[in-house]
């Protein structure tokens, strides 16, 4: 059997004096493509330190590709949340070499391979066309594509994606999904793909990790989105509804239904 890509073993990891992990377990194969489900504050970002070696588990460990998070050198690529860039008139171009390996501080002089390096990621992610434009005068996908080409830096062969369909429209989040996965099977990565809503990774990925009240279930989307599954989860009544070829999650008591991960609350 193969070393797990990533896996978590009676993982506790605490944000804010609460703890959103608690004791997970589960073991993510190599080249798998998953989506991670959650609402706010189930734990998906501190999932993500956690296997970055930002953050000390309070309990138990994660492991990457068999070596304990944050020891040695990490074969992992990491694209944050879109936030407010202070970056002037910094180019695109620019701000993805400053996320050369080694590099923290300042915009690097770049060699002719780091240069290359550069390129090679700015054209896997179709954003050549970005780069001598001021970062600040980029929309929010257009950023998006600037945060991949660093993620892809250094060869990585693993890919941590926080929410990278935020402040997409439909169509681009389609657009978007489809250039990951296709770069993924290129390269043979493994993608762990954040996100609030499941439905623009259908048809792509392989497994779902979804997160709630800090337990973690692993498994394909037909294991895991269903009524039983998440309703043990989240130990509550939860009802996982398929509607226009679409999943919803809903739960007792309320009026609202959003997408599947936030959990919406549902009228009878």
């Amino acid at each position: 059997m193969s070393t797990p890509a990533i896996e978590a073993t009676q993982l506790s990891v605490s944000y804010g004096g609460r703890r959103v992990l608690d004791q997970v377990n589960f073991a993510i194969p190599p080249g798998s493509f998953v989506a991670v489900l959650g609402g706010n504050g189930a734990g998906k970002t501190s999932l993500f330190r956690a296997i970055l070696g930002l953050t000390t588990p309070e309990q138990g460990a994660v492991r990457v590709e068999g070596q304990l998070a944050g020891k040695g050198s990490m074969p992992v690529g990491y694209m944050p949340q879109v936030r407010r860039m202070v970056a002037g008139q910094l180019s695109g171009w620019h701000m993805v070499a400053a996320a050369l390996q080694g590099r923290t501080w300042g915009v690097p002089w770049c060699s002719a391979r780091a240069r290359a390096e550069v390129n090679a990621a700015l054209d896997a992610v179709d954003a050549r066309e970005l780069a001598m434009r001021p970062v600040m005068s980029l929309s929010g996908g257009e950023r998006q594509r600037l945060l991949l080409a660093q993620a892809l830096l250094d060869q990585p062969r693993i890919l941590l994606l926080d929410e990278p369909l935020a402040s997409l429209d439909p169509a681009r989040m389609r657009e978007t999904t489809r250039r990951i996965y296709d770069l993924a099977r290129e390269r043979g990565l493994t993608v762990l793909f954040s996100t609030h809503d499941i439905n623009p990774l259908m048809g792509f990925m392989d497994h779902v990790l979804y997160l709630a009240h800090g337990k973690a279930l692993l498994g394909n989307v037909d294991d895991v989105m269903t009524t039983p599954a998440l309703s043990a989860l989240y130990g509550a009544p939860v009802e996982v509804v398929r509607a226009d070829g679409r999943l919803f999650v809903v739960a007792d008591g309320g009026a609202d239904t959003l997408q599947c991960c936030d959990c919406a609350e549902h009228t009878r």
